[in-house]
């Protein structure tokens, strides 16, 4: 094996590894940021569903107002 062959060989070795590691990488932030997507959900959910009910009270409410007669009174 010539001197230029191993040179490429070790090259092409480094750079394997490299990619690897960077594939490593990827797949641990992404692994953090399904658990962050995941809680974000579990937090979120509780507050969307009391906005939701709020939002169904506020137009019920408003359907119960005739046109004619100003809010208030």
């Amino acid at each position: 094996m010539t001197t230029t062959a191993l040179v490429w060989f070790v090259i092409g070795l480094v750079s394997i590894v490299a990619v690897l590691a960077l594939l490593i990488a990827l797949i641990r932030h992404l692994m953090v940021l399904g658990r962050a997507a995941r809680r974000f959900q579990e937090e979120v959910t509780p507050i969307a569903g009391d906005i939701s009910a709020l939002s169904d009270r506020a137009s019920s409410r408003s359907k119960g107002l005739s046109p004619g007669r100003p809010p208030g009174r």
